[in-house]
């Protein structure tokens, strides 16, 4: 969408992990040992005993994101886990406490000294080389929450997705040189990384900015393990991508919290927040909007005039399933962005015609519709349109799907069908707009981290009993309070006005429960193939 091991064997290339741009901080962390994509795929159910499970957003709460998040755990943050949260954000409000807790105020003081930010970057990760391009592919399809399989047939992950790796490479190769010969997200990512850093001291809040990528270098147990090394104390968890998705953000997140679910030092020491989505955030959705005002007005585009050509929004789809079944609230999140981009350009004077289309579809399963490819031979050849923007709205930085599948082959079809005059709106980058808006988002999320420990310790100071669970609902009155009791990663206090919203495994869909698996004439057949499809490609040729 773990623990470290070695590449599956039937994978042409180890998945060697890498430590480099892990961080900002401008170091080069050591190596670590390599790590199978089995274990990277999170085949594992959630863990985390004793903890309570909340309800899945499914279509019917599509809007998790008006309401307050809350934490639910089976435990509670240790008092000098709250005390060093605390001191972060506001280190002088202690002077407001009451005489009583002079000491806690003191141990405020000491903690604040030893207090260290981090912000995590998540993203997808991309091939550097062309070498690179085949274990980049076998990650992703090894990924349970990429490929989706029934749960008897769970054994043919690693096997599928060395099936699908060795199939599209060559292909894929292709695409990524003729954009250079690899992808640049890597070097975009570390660029937002460092823009993202200055912004934050220049808001007062000094910050080490992490990047961890789910398919490639630098992976997210990379970037983990620099936290670690580096002692941070209070983590803001960002994922790149402004909607959330099962296949982006949830996958990303899965992963975390199995990282997290195994590892006792995170626990006890990493006070931390999620931010799931962020596309309804003003500045986010102001740059989207100055940049594609921008586009079709510059001098030189190929338009006759900025009101002539139609704003045609390519997002990335996902599997109709993750929608109608396992409540992804992707293709919600995405109309509800599009439609605000929309009004604030109408704000700007920009009322062009405008149309949302999805991507990048890839096998025999429904996809979210409009096609983006179908899509433009109907604008081209039967509705006439002459003039196109294109503006890939899910993409934060340039990749493969903006460089290549954008510019080169939607671009060809959009000329064969008719349509002649074509631009395409930049991806933000390091666009000081968004880059800013990021800086506010990771400020509003430690204010949100910091709104719930008053009342908590409140609480603790007045005796009165509470029970464990939710932080909202205070924490363990016995006095006895074990910091290994800190739940895996969760969102709290994420700044961004999310309640209702459990674990990261209900984010994902787990609480949803497919149909049983039933065995039957068609199942065998298809376990038989696969093993047979398997051991011929397994077979050395003659």
């Amino acid at each position: 969408m773990s623990s470290a091991t070695t590449f599956a064997t039937a994978a042409s290339a180890p998945r060697a992990s890498s430590r480099t741009a892990a961080s900002s901080r401008g170091t080069e962390p050591p190596s670590v040992s390599p790590r199978s994509a089995a274990a990277a795929s999170g085949a594992s159910s959630l863990r985390g005993s004793g903890r309570r499970r909340h309800r899945c957003p499914t279509r019917n709460n599509l809007d998790v994101r008006s309401r307050r998040m809350r934490i639910d755990g089976g435990g509670a943050r240790s008092p000098e886990t709250t005390r060093r949260l605390d001191a972060v954000i506001d280190p002088g409000a202690a002077s407001t406490m009451d005489d009583d807790a002079a000491t806690d105020a003191r141990a405020d003081s000491r903690a604040h000294e030893e207090e260290k930010v981090g912000v995590l970057l998540l993203n997808l990760g991309g091939p550097e080389t062309l070498d690179d391009v085949q274990p980049f592919l076998y990650n992703l399809f090894a990924d349970p929450d990429i490929i989706r399989l029934p749960p008897a047939l769970r054994f043919l992950q690693s096997p599928l997705a060395t099936i699908l790796s060795n199939s599209r490479a060559p292909k894929s190769q292709e695409a990524y040189a003729s954009i250079g010969g690899g992808s640049p997200l890597r070097r975009i990512t570390d660029e937002q990384a460092a823009a993202l850093k200055a912004a934050l001291k220049s808001k007062g809040v000094g910050a080490d900015v992490y990047v961890g990528m789910r398919y490639w270098k630098p992976f997210t147990e990379d970037a983990v393990d620099a936290i670690k090394a580096d002692g941070v104390t209070t983590l803001v968890v960002l994922p790149l991508y402004p909607q959330f998705s099962i296949s982006t953000s949830g996958s990303s997140l899965r992963l975390l919290e199995d990282i997290f679910s195994e590892d006792a030092q995170l626990q006890r020491d990493v006070a931390h927040t999620v931010i799931p989505s962020w596309y309804d955030r003003p500045g986010y959705v102001a740059s989207m909007a100055k940049l594609i005002k921008k586009e079709i007005e510059r001098p030189d585009s190929a338009f006759d005039s900025p009101d002539e050509p139609l704003i045609f929004f390519s997002a990335h789809g996902v599997p109709v399933s993750y929608v109608e079944q396992a409540g992804d609230p992707y293709k919600a999140e995405m109309e509800d962005c599009v439609a605000r981009i929309v009004d604030e350009l109408k704000r700007l004077g920009v009322r062009n015609e405008h149309v949302l289309a999805y991507q990048s579809r890839v096998g025999p399963v429904e996809w979210l519709k409009p096609y983006t490819d179908d899509t433009i031979r109907e604008l081209g050849e039967k509705r006439g349109c002459k003039a196109m923007v294109a503006v890939p709205i899910s993409f934060v930085s340039e990749h493969i799907e903006t460089l290549e599948e954008i510019d080169m082959e939607y671009r060809e079809l959009a000329e064969e069908s008719g349509i002649t005059k074509w631009g395409r709106v930049p991806a933000l980058d390091t666009d000081p707009t968004f880059i800013a808006d990021l800086a506010d988002a990771v400020v509003d999320s430690l204010e949100g981290m910091k709104a719930d420990v008053p009342s908590a310790r409140a609480k603790k100071r007045s005796g009165s009993g509470v029970s464990s669970g939710s932080f909202d609902e205070g924490w363990l009155s016995s006095g006895d309070y074990d910091a290994t009791d800190l739940p895996p990663v969760m969102p709290i206090g994420a700044g961004v006005d999310i309640s209702d919203l459990g674990s990261v495994g209900d984010l994902l869909g787990v609480g949803f429960k497919p149909e049983p698996w039933k065995w039957g004439p068609l199942e065998f057949a298809m376990v038989t193939l696969s093993i047979l499809l398997i051991t011929i490609l397994a077979m050395d040729p003659p």
